[in-house]
């Protein structure tokens, strides 16, 4: 098969993987050939463009610093333009389990890799939908962050405005891992105060009131994965998908393609024989375009992100199938454009409209694997994660609910330790779920506080630390992390006499957390011996 471009010899790789050290220590990366590698030729595609990079691009040595181990530079649609893995010299890139089919593009080789086991990770880049069709048609994972948060220094440019670095892997927690590290060591565009960190428990997804393309295999796998999420508690809405697919076509079909020619046109213009046909007459077809209607479109597209974001206002994500069919390589052989564009349908708008998403496999539609995409809003990357997570599909789940967004390892986070009505289940959860808030596990206090219930509605909790000398009890708890702007938020809504204040756990560090004016705690009622708010709700001890 057609996966490498270049593939480093495997007794370097196992030398490597066996030092390796860190959170992805031993794990193979493939990388995809318009991604630059210190000593391997960067190629985009294109023989005749290649040039051999002295460092590593910002994404390649943020992942091998965190122990992942180069294993070679895979093939990919030439200078990534296209969503379907045949555009290039070095051949076309099949399915790796039905390999008259089409692979997906532009990142065809990444995901094949992956797909295949030849590689555990891989980096793809994503502008039109290049990280997420071939994850689809190949069964695997791919996460599209946030336009920006990750680098792209070291990326050859297909449309600088929209380019994105992506990370396949076959498993979601898997993804999770590698992102948290790409973005980690590979920063770019700084994240928000008021960045949400976790889906609701009943999140609100928005589907298309219309799926045009969709065949009918792929309909009914995607309504049977709202079906289950709906199952699951989530509130599912329609809207328009009209100002997204007009967006959509603006990417290739209006002016924005300049951007294509700003970044490789010159080489284009000067070795056409190189390149691919259809690659070439995208690229040159952007060269006389008027300055005038980039304008236009621009404007254009200003209009239709905000209707779209006007529909998703109530929405916490929108899911759609990643694409409407996989077509056969003949088939894309004999339509190359109008192939490739039915196969961008609900990719194409993502970049343009600033989303973060992540594509998960969603079993089969038919012989074909079927793949659904969650589009959340820009830096609400833990969201999308969350729910996708919720995807029924064998092995795409995080392996651990409670497991660590990337988004936590690289956003501002403020920590909460709650021991009454806040906690999960309790009346006053949504408080914090609906500021966008994470649960980070169960906590037990130092023993040295005392627990009561407030007279209010619902009761509250009054947590105290005795002096020095008096009998305290350890107090179970739980810790919640948010953002700065929505600790603010809740601070700013919490009612006398409650009070945050540092508390001491049980491993004798201090965290903020939940305590009480002194006078009110003194005429709360003392629930200190069932040792926690919920053992004393189950005791009948709170009303």
């Amino acid at each position: 098969m057609s996966i490498w471009i270049h593939r480093r010899p495997e007794a370097e790789v196992d030398a490597e993987s066996a030092a390796a050290t860190g959170p992805l220590a031993g794990l193979r990366l493939a990388v995809k050939d318009n991604v630059d590698v210190a000593g391997i030729p960067t190629t985009a595609g294109c023989p005749e463009f290649a040039y051999t990079p002295e460092r590593d691009a910002a994404a390649v040595a943020a992942l091998r610093a965190a122990g992942a181990v180069v294993t070679g530079k895979t093939n990919l649609d030439q200078f990534a333009t296209g969503l379907v893995g045949t555009r290039s010299p070095y051949g076309p890139v099949p399915d790796v389990r039905r390999p008259e089919y089409v692979s997906g593009g532009s990142s065809s080789g990444s995901a094949v890799a992956v797909a295949s086991a030849a590689a555990d990770i891989a980096i793809g880049t994503d502008t039109a939908g290049s990280g997420r069709v071939p994850a689809a048609f190949q069964g695997i994972v791919g996460i599209k962050p946030t336009v920006g948060v990750v680098s792209a220094a070291g990326v050859v440019p297909a449309c600088r405005s929209y380019d994105c670095v992506t990370i396949f892997a076959r498993d979601l927690s898997t993804a999770n891992r590698a992102m948290s590290a790409l973005a980690t060591g590979a920063t770019g565009r700084p994240w928000p105060a008021d960045t949400p960190l976790a889906a609701p428990p009943e999140p609100v997804v928005a589907v298309f009131d219309s799926l045009p393309e969709l065949d009918e295999p792929n309909l009914r796998a995607f309504e049977a994965v709202v079906s289950a999420l709906r199952e699951q508690g989530a509130r599912v809405v329609t809207v328009d998908p009209e100002p997204f697919l007009a967006a959509a076509r603006l990417l290739y079909g209006g002016a924005l393609v300049a951007e294509r020619y700003s970044a490789v046109g010159t080489f284009v213009d000067a070795h056409p024989e190189a390149v691919d046909p259809t690659v070439r007459a995208i690229i040159q077809g952007a060269r006389d375009l008027p300055a005038h209607r980039l304008v236009s479109d621009l404007a254009e597209l200003e209009r239709l992100r905000a209707a779209a974001m006007a529909a998703l206002a109530d929405a916490d994500v929108l899911l759609t199938p990643t694409a409407p069919s996989q077509p056969t390589i003949a088939e894309v052989a004999a339509d190359p454009v109008g192939a490739n564009s039915r196969v961008g349908t609900y990719t194409n708008f993502c970049n343009l409209f600033d989303l973060c998403a992540v594509a998960v496999p969603a079993g089969t539609a038919g012989e074909a694997q079927f793949g659904v995409t969650v589009f959340a809003r820009a830096f609400a990357d833990a969201v999308a994660l969350d729910v996708a997570a919720r995807i029924p599909n064998g092995g795409n789940e995080l392996e651990d609910p409670i497991e660590r967004a990337w988004p936590l390892d690289v956003a501002a986070v403020q920590e909460l330790v709650v021991f009454g009505a806040h906690l999960r289940g309790q009346p006053l959860e949504r408080q914090l779920t609906e500021l966008g808030a994470r649960w980070a596990g169960s906590v037990q206090t130092a023993p040295r506080y005392r627990l009561g219930a407030l007279d209010t509605v619902p009761p509250k909790p009054a947590v105290t630390r005795v002096p020095d000398g008096e009998i305290g009890v350890a107090v179970a708890g739980e810790r919640w992390l948010l953002s700065p702007a929505a600790l603010g938020r809740f601070l700013a809504a919490l009612p006398a006499p409650m009070q945050l204040g540092a508390v001491e756990l049980a491993d004798g560090t201090w965290h903020t957390g939940f305590t009480c004016d002194g006078a009110a705690a003194a005429v709360a009622k003392d629930i200190s011996e069932y040792g926690g708010w919920k053992a004393a709700r189950a005791a009948g001890a709170i009303g």
